[in-house]
């Protein structure tokens, strides 16, 4: 808690699960720290060179193609200091928050079980199981719907039964538009919403052709 009772309250960055079909909450992941830095990278989707012609040269085929890297920090240093606040740390130290994260990557053992039992049934076509809609929330301006595409963990620092007591979390996503969920579906909505967030956004950036030196094009 911050000294300054007047100070604003720090947001933090995380992930939410929800129903694909629903949009229920299935699951809120907060991150511990803020990530210093996120990279984003964008690329445009524009007509193929190959079939490229002088009327097609400016033409956009869709939304652009935008991944998401970022670092985060996960320590139990402050709750190992109150052990007898933090029980549950103390007895498995940041295994929770590790296998939050790690979850959004596997599928759900239910569904896995229930896979193979139609498998040995003599059932030939097994539809993949779908996971929950991951939204990447970096404030209320920014909440992205997003698969994770590579996620690594580093463990730094162990407690003495082994259990990690710090990690950096790297994490690579790459954000759903609405070629990839489409214009009905609940994430497709939500990124059309920060898609519409940017185009306001862009609104209120204002420059001149002075400031380049230019009177005219």
């Amino acid at each position: 808690m911050s000294a300054f009772p007047n100070s604003p309250r720090l947001l933090k960055a995380g992930i939410v699960l929800v129903d694909p079909n629903t949009g229920a909450v299935q699951r809120v992941i907060v991150l511990q720290f803020n990530p210093d830095s996120l990279t984003r990278t964008l690329q445009a989707q524009a007509v193929r060179a190959e079939t490229q012609n002088r009327l097609e040269a400016l033409r956009l085929t869709g939304p652009a193609i935008e991944t998401l890297k970022l670092e985060a920090e996960i320590d139990a240093a402050d709750q190992l200091e109150l052990p007898d606040q933090n029980f549950l740390t103390t007895l498995v130290g940041i295994h929770p928050q590790l296998a939050a994260l790690e979850t959004i990557v596997h599928p759900p053992i239910g569904q896995l079980l229930a896979s193979n039992t139609l498998a040995l049934s003599g059932v030939l076509e097994i539809a993949p199981v779908e996971a929950p809609l991951s939204l990447f929330v970096w404030s209320r301006s920014r909440i992205i719907p997003m698969r994770i595409t590579d996620f690594s963990i580093t463990e730094e620092a162990f407690d003495p039964n082994l259990n990690p007591i710090r990690a950096k979390v790297s994490l690579g996503m790459r954000v759903l538009n609405v070629n990839d969920l489409g214009f009905r579906d609940k994430g497709g909505n939500i990124f059309m919403a920060y898609l519409i967030q940017k185009e306001v956004l862009s609104g209120l950036s204002t420059g001149s052709l002075g400031a380049l030196g230019l009177e005219s094009i």
